[in-house]
């Protein structure tokens, strides 16, 4: 049985579980704005000062798997359409590198200055974590959901949530907390250089 927490909370991940999927779904209001809506999750690896180490530590479409593999993003989906996850992350805890203490998990709105977008035309959010049985498992045992029901009005960035280093153990936290600025904005707080 999935345990659904609410934001702020945090949560132990199971000292067993060595791969996790962390799924993320969405769908989109109804709007009159032309444009299509394109959510992105990504994944910021960083380390003790919360930067990422490089820049090849930030996970997204553009760069779906980490150099050491222990994260792989399985593909951009640009509409959002459909039930289930829209986009996944994946992440292996055996490859993770030692100096890696946390992975933030971000969605963002492509191009949402320019189409005039932001989150409060988006509507049940949630990410899950699940227990992969073997790199194959798409689907995975629900271990852990987080439903985003605050209302994000103008932001156009969410960081949805954390997985950290706590001594040997990895813990979840639920942040749930929007930015205004877009991956920009994200990218600028975690150290990766955007140009």
């Amino acid at each position: 049985m999935a345990v659904n927490l609410a934001k702020g909370q945090r949560v132990s991940l199971d000292k067993t579980m060595t791969m996790a999927l962390v799924g993320l779904g969405w769908d989109v209001n109804q709007y009159d704005g032309g444009a299509d809506f394109d959510l992105d999750a990504s994944a910021f690896v960083l380390g003790a000062n919360g930067k990422v180490r490089t820049e090849k530590d930030f996970i997204f479409y553009g760069n779906l798997k980490s150099v050491d593999g222990s994260i792989t993003h399985t593909g951009d989906n640009r509409t959002g359409a459909g039930d289930g996850d829209d986009e996944v992350l994946i992440i292996d805890f055996t490859k993770i590198p030692p100096d890696v203490q946390k992975i933030a998990i971000t969605v963002t709105i492509y191009e949402a200055q320019e189409r005039r977008q932001n989150f409060g035309q988006v509507s049940n959010a949630y990410v899950r974590v699940a227990r992969m049985s073997n790199p194959e498992d798409m689907v995975g045992s629900e271990v852990l959901r987080f439903d985003l029901v605050e209302e994000f009005s103008i932001e156009t960035a969410l960081v949805v949530c954390e997985i950290y280093r706590n001594g040997a153990d990895w813990k979840f936290n639920a942040v749930g907390a929007g930015y205004q600025g877009g991956l920009a904005a994200l990218c600028q707080s975690y150290g990766v250089d955007v140009e």
